[in-house]
């Protein structure tokens, strides 16, 4: 297995040389050097533009930019990519961004390790790779130096003195042992150096947990818009267009009693069934976009309710169950309505079972039939999509079928109780005959 940090490398000290892991130590040491070299001329610049204006906003900006180069240069060093740790403001603009951030630790740490890379890291960076690199190198080239000097003396390093070709090829042996040897501590002090880049840019852990509970907040007031929304379309249906069809339903069976035999009393007539045909079609879609009974009884009477609907028998094992927030609910019911209807379309089952109860703080349901089984949701069975609802609400579907059957299809919700009040009556053990 490759490895993707220096520490796992350096754990093969006989391979580690001919790796690359080297080289990218070397090229996080010099990026670092440069960047650090740029932050303290950019760190000078707005210190002293802060006397004078407003220098605070732009050193914070100035420290989130570092922040972000430093974790995508991680990337040299780890090939698992460090987190963002900043949230997503409310509300646009660089007014709501600024205050954002102010009150971020990440925002803080990055300006600390902004002073700190200026100020201290670039400068040992700058030191490990003249130490690690130029002492090889310089060595290797004492014969060049020699001969540059016409062959009398040359002055390695600035420290030892050459005068024969024997002696110049004695320290090029020894920048040539060097190298290998000193890509080791090089290594090392790259990885310490990105694992305090990492310590001081990644999220922390608490910070993680805040995103995390963000983003479940987040999902519950998406749910709960989305079920406004079906409920207020289900209404605009109900009061409005339904309304309508009935007057006019109403208007044409009149219309047909009142007109005299013949073609006009025909035409009325069909007019009359299309009609309602149509407002029974309403009806239908109406109740699959929110049904009455579920919000006005229930999930257990809902499933009830479904079971009824079913072409196939359902045998209803559902407790008293008490009133669940509404998303879950609607979502529970609709997984019930998917699987009743797939198993009607697809399963040859001759008869079923719906079960739900409450319990522990999770809602748990599960359908299961006596049909043929090899149930597939990758075919647009619809169970995807209900997966996906599920999801935001932290719940989960799974799917056990198979071949030969039977299909068992669970779902669980996380969920609190929205009353103490139950619903009035329970379902009875079986739905349909």
């Amino acid at each position: 297995m490759e490895p993707r940090t220096p520490w796992q490398a350096l754990a093969r000290p006989r391979r580690f040389v001919l790796t690359g892991w080297p080289w990218r130590a070397v090229g996080y040491l010099a990026s670092g050097a440069v960047l650090g070299a740029l932050a303290l001329l950019v760190l000078v610049l707005l210190v002293g533009f802060s006397l004078v204006l407003l220098g605070l906003p732009l050193l914070l900006l100035a420290g989130v930019a570092l922040g972000g180069l430093e974790r995508r240069r991680l990337l040299l060093l780890d090939r698992d990519p460090a987190a963002d740790p900043h949230r997503v403001p409310d509300t646009p603009g660089l007014a709501a961004w600024l205050r954002v951030r102010a009150r971020e630790q990440a925002t803080w740490r990055e300006l600390g390790y902004a002073v700190l890379l200026a100020t201290v890291l670039w400068p040992l960076d700058l030191i490990a790779l003249a130490v690690g690199l130029g002492l090889p190198a310089a060595l290797l080239g004492a014969p060049v130096q020699l001969a540059a000097s016409g062959g009398e003396e040359a002055k390695v390093v600035k420290a030892f003195l050459v005068t024969s070709y024997p002696q110049a090829g004695a320290a090029a042996l020894l920048g040539l042992v060097l190298l290998p040897l000193l890509l080791y501590p090089l290594t090392a002090l790259a990885g310490a150096r990105a694992a305090l880049a990492r310590a001081l840019l990644a999220p922390r852990e608490a910070e993680l947990r805040d995103r995390i509970g963000e983003v479940t907040a987040s999902r519950a007031r998406l749910a709960a818009a989305f079920e406004a929304e079906r409920r207020r379309i289900e209404r605009d249906l109900h009061d409005g267009a339904q309304q309508r069809l009935v007057a006019l339903t109403m208007t044409l069976g009149l219309a047909r009693y009142d007109a005299p035999p013949g073609p006009l009393a025909e035409q009325l007539a069909k007019a009359h069934a299309e009609a309602g045909q149509v407002l029974t079609e309403l009806r239908e879609l109406i109740h699959g976009i929110h049904p009455q009974v579920l919000a006005d009884y229930g999930l257990t009477e809902a499933l009830a309710d479904a079971a009824d609907r079913s072409p196939v028998p359902v045998d209803v094992r559902a407790d008293a169950l008490p009133r669940l927030p509404a998303p879950v609910e609607s979502a529970a019911y609709f997984a019930a309505r998917e699987a009743l209807a797939n198993l009607a379309r697809h399963s040859g089952a001759t008869r079923s079972r719906l079960t739900a109860h409450h319990t522990d703080g999770r809602l748990r349901l599960t359908v299961e039939d006596d049909g043929r089984g090899g149930a597939d949701p990758a075919r647009g069975s619809g169970l995807t999509g209900l997966g996906d609802r599920l999801a935001v609400l932290d719940g989960t579907l799974s799917l056990t079928s198979p071949p030969g059957g039977p299909t068992v299809l669970r779902v669980e919700i996380p969920c609190g109780v929205r009353s103490a009040s139950s619903s009035p009556r329970t379902a009875s053990s079986s739905a349909r005959d």
